[in-house]
């Protein structure tokens, strides 16, 4: 039995003890280390249910006032309320974080709460924060830039008018803007005739070469005359729609004989036959067709900037605010005003 006995004193039975301890030690660490994991989780897993029941404004402001989570991860998580359209949760997480931020992020949060109001469409309330925010900075233009917005959306053209001033004073380019809102201003005002305000928007379109797509919709509808005399041949594509659905009577076809691709549109819409082929698919498919299949062109937009589409033509850009960045898509469908134009007439 001797054989099995270690004494004490042999250097076996430090290394035995030693390798021991390590032993211990793993495995109270490891076992530890996931009741803390397991403790955090039911932890965080509480606190998140009460934003999955959506909590009332006395206990967000407990919530936030009691510091379980930091000022970031509020801003991240009222992001997204906003992000998935919940802006009135939102909105007051912005509100709460407001009465408990330190000075140096206080405008940030009322910037980021200022857009919030304008994309929930509480415009007055946006107005009075960026105000609020430009009169102790007045040097942001971040904030004079969704002012703008907000006049031009509450169709105060001429305070929006007045907010490119400042932008102006701190090296902002606001031509682009000036144009488009007094071309805005022009198309609001009353006390001009559609013959005037056509007349005025060409003058504008003419100094510029800018906002084609605003002004000669306008044109066609009131003066098509003088929006094919005025119509820079290179301006077609983007009015693609609006020549589309313009009045057989209202064609201008010397103009169109001297484009080739106003020649190849309407000879796919059947109006001419000028050409026989297109190297537009779309176009070249109706040319092909010759109105034996009840098809028609479709359109939407999309922002250069920002890659966002619209099914209408558009001058700003809902999404990234930017002007004059339209460019049209066609598609093909079925051409249902056709299709019910002809269902009428055969019950006459």
């Amino acid at each position: 039995m001797d054989m099995f006995y270690i004494g004490f004193r042999d250097p076996l039975f430090s290394i035995i003890i030693f390798f021991t301890i390590i032993f211990l030690i793993t495995f109270f660490s490891y076992w530890w280390g996931r009741y803390r994991r397991k403790e955090n989780s039911t932890h965080l897993d509480r606190f998140l249910e009460q934003f999955r029941a959506l909590p009332s404004e006395n206990e967000l402001k407990v919530l936030i006032s009691s510091g379980e989570l930091s000022q970031k991860s509020w801003m991240l998580l009222a992001a997204s309320y906003s992000k998935n359209g919940d802006y009135e949760k939102s909105i007051e997480i912005y509100n709460e974080l407001l009465k408990v931020s330190e000075k140096e992020n206080l405008f940030e949060i009322m910037f980021i709460l200022g857009k919030t109001y304008f994309k929930a469409g509480f415009l007055e309330r946006s107005r009075q924060i960026f105000l609020e925010i430009l009169k102790y900075n007045p040097r942001t233009p971040q904030a004079l830039h969704y002012l703008l917005l907000v006049y031009e959306y509450m169709r105060d053209y001429q305070a929006a008018i007045d907010v490119l001033e400042p932008l102006d004073e701190l090296g902002e380019d606001i031509l682009l803007d000036k144009t488009y809102l007094t071309a805005l201003t022009l198309l609001q005002n009353v006390k001009f005739s559609e013959e005037e305000k056509a007349q005025k928007l060409l003058n504008l379109y003419k100094e510029n070469h800018k906002l084609a797509y605003m002004i000669f919709e306008f044109l066609f509808r009131v003066n098509p005359q003088i929006a094919w005399e005025n119509l820079h041949l290179e301006d077609a594509e983007l009015l693609t729609e609006v020549l589309w659905r313009l009045d057989s009577k209202d064609l201008n076809l010397d103009i169109i004989a001297k484009s080739k691709y106003l020649q190849e549109l309407y000879s796919a819409r059947g109006d001419v036959t000028l050409v026989t082929e297109s190297a537009i698919f779309e176009l070249d498919v109706l040319i092909g067709l010759q109105g034996r299949a009840n098809a028609t062109l479709s359109f939407e937009y999309v922002c250069k900037s920002c890659k966002a589409t619209n099914p209408f033509g558009f001058t700003r850009c809902s999404a990234c605010h930017a002007i004059d960045s339209a460019m049209v898509e066609y598609g093909l469908s079925k051409d249902y005003i056709k299709e019910f134009s002809e269902e009428n007439n055969s019950f006459q």
